[in-house]
C-alpha cells in the first residue's frame, strides 16, 4: 500500500513538472518580440513587417519590433534568425530571395526550409518593371527595341542580387534576348532613389515599394510582372502581353528558428489570419498591390517548396550566381 502511494506521488509529481512548460507558454507572450527584416528600411519587405507589426502589437500586447538587418543579399539577417534562440520572440519575413538563395549562392551557412519553421503567409504581388520618367522607351515593346540597338547599356538596379527583384529582370534578360547591366544595391529604398534620379535606368521593383512613386509621377511603368494585369494598376500592361509566357511575382510571409513551440507558432499564425481577414487591413493591402494569402503554417510551407523548385529553374537558365 505504501509503495502505491509513493507511486501515486511521484506521478503526481512528474505532471506537476511536465505541466510547467505549457502553463509558461500559455501567457506567451510576456515581452516584447523581434521581427527581423533582411533589408534596410523602405521596401517591400519592410513596409509589410512594418504593417503587420502594428497590428500584432496592439493584438499581441507586447511590441513587436522590427529589426532591419541588410546584407548578404538577404542571407545576413536570414542566419541571424536561423541561430536566433527558438523561444518564440524572435521571427524573420521570409521573402522570395530565401527561395532563390538555395540554388543561386553554392554554399550557405544555413539550410532555411530545415532550419526554419512557418508561421504563415502574408502576401503574394506583383514586381513591376519601371523605368526612370525620362527614359525613351514608352513601352514594353520599345524597351526591348530600344535594348537591341543598345546592348550592355541599359542599367538595371535590383534590391539585391538574387531577389525577386533582380531575378524577374535576368527572366526578361533572357526571354527577349537583350543585355541589360546589373547594379545590385542593398534594399529597394536606395534603389528606388537612384531610379529617380536617373542614375540607373529600369527596376523591377515589387509593387508596394514602387506604387506610390508610379502614381506620383516621379518614375512610369511599362508593366507588371504577372500574367495578368493587377487591379492596383489596371493601366499597365502585363509584360506578357508583349512577351508570352512571361510571370514572376513576389510572396510574404514569416517564420520562425526551427524549435520555437508550437503554442508561440499557433498564437502567431492565428494572429496572422486574423489582420488578413480584417477589412481595413485587406484594403490597405489591396492598396499596395498585395492578395493576401492565409492559411496554415503547412500551407505557406508548400508554397515556399514550390518557388524553391521554380525559382532553381531560372537561375540555372538565366546563369546568374553569388559567390
Amino acid at each position: 500500500m505504501r509503495l502505491l502511494h509513493t507511486l501515486v506521488a511521484a506521478i503526481a509529481l512528474l505532471g506537476s513538472v511536465f505541466a510547467l512548460p505549457a502553463s509558461a507558454q500559455s501567457d506567451y507572450p510576456n515581452k516584447p518580440i523581434k521581427w527581423i527584416v533582411p533589408y534596410p528600411p523602405g521596401g517591400t519587405t519592410d513596409l509589410l513587417a512594418r504593417i503587420m507589426g502594428q497590428w500584432l502589437s496592439q493584438r499581441l500586447g507586447q511590441q513587436v519590433i522590427i529589426e532591419n538587418r541588410a546584407g548578404g543579399g538577404n542571407n545576413i539577417g536570414t542566419e541571424m534568425a536561423a541561430r536566433a534562440p527558438a523561444d518564440g520572440y524572435t521571427i524573420h519575413l521570409v521573402n522570395p530571395a530565401n527561395a532563390i538563395n538555395a540554388t543561386l549562392y553554392p554554399k550557405l551557412p544555413f539550410n532555411y526550409l530545415e532550419d526554419m519553421v512557418p508561421i504563415g503567409g502574408i502576401v503574394r504581388v506583383p514586381n513591376v518593371m519601371t523605368v526612370t520618367k525620362n527614359f525613351p522607351a514608352k513601352t514594353v515593346a520599345e524597351f526591348i527595341d530600344y535594348g537591341k540597338k543598345h546592348p550592355g547599356k541599359i542599367n538595371m538596379a535590383s534590391s539585391g542580387a538574387g531577389t525577386s527583384v533582380h531575378l524577374s529582370g535576368e527572366l526578361f534578360k533572357f526571354m527577349t534576348g537583350i543585355d541589360m547591366k546589373h547594379i545590385p544595391y542593398k534594399g529597394a529604398g536606395p534603389a528606388i532613389t537612384d531610379l529617380i534620379s536617373g542614375q540607373v535606368d529600369v527596376l523591377f521593383d515589387n509593387m508596394p515599394s514602387i506604387i506610390g512613386h508610379i502614381r506620383a509621377g516621379s518614375v512610369r511603368a511599362l508593366g507588371v510582372t504577372t500574367a495578368q494585369r493587377s487591379p492596383a494598376l489596371p493601366d499597365v500592361p502585363a509584360v506578357a502581353e508583349t512577351v508570352p509566357g512571361y510571370e514572376a511575382s513576389a510572396w510574404f510571409g514569416a517564420a520562425a528558428p526551427k524549435g520555437t513551440p508550437a503554442a508561440a507558432i499557433e498564437r502567431l499564425n492565428r494572429e496572422f489570419n486574423a489582420a488578413l481577414a480584417d477589412p481595413g487591413m485587406k484594403a490597405k493591402l489591396a492598396d499596395l498591390g498585395g492578395v493576401p494569402i492565409p492559411g496554415t503554417p503547412e500551407q505557406f510551407w508548400d508554397i515556399h517548396r514550390m518557388e524553391t523548385e521554380k525559382w532553381a529553374k531560372i537561375v540555372k537558365f538565366s546563369g546568374a550566381r553569388v559567390d
